[in-house]
């Protein structure tokens, strides 16, 4: 049998803003760059209240050099 997962990953398309009080489409944006992931905050784009996050590990990072 096959053991390996569905899925790699999910992303939040909309969440429900408490300020707005109703679902909302979500923008996703990198907070911290931890040793155990990436830590991603999820937010309103109408009043930019915090309503999730996100913490994605991997275990092979591929990392590019921007210059």
């Amino acid at each position: 049998m096959n053991n390996r997962p569905q899925y790699d990953d999910f992303d939040a398309i909309e969440l429900f803003c408490p300020k707005c009080r109703r679902a909302v489409p979500v923008r996703k944006r990198l907070l911290l760059i931890l040793s155990e992931g990436d830590k991603y905050d999820y937010y309103c784009p109408y009043c930019a209240t915090s309503v999730g996050e996100k913490l994605v590990t991997e275990r092979e990072k591929s990392f590019s050099v921007i210059r």
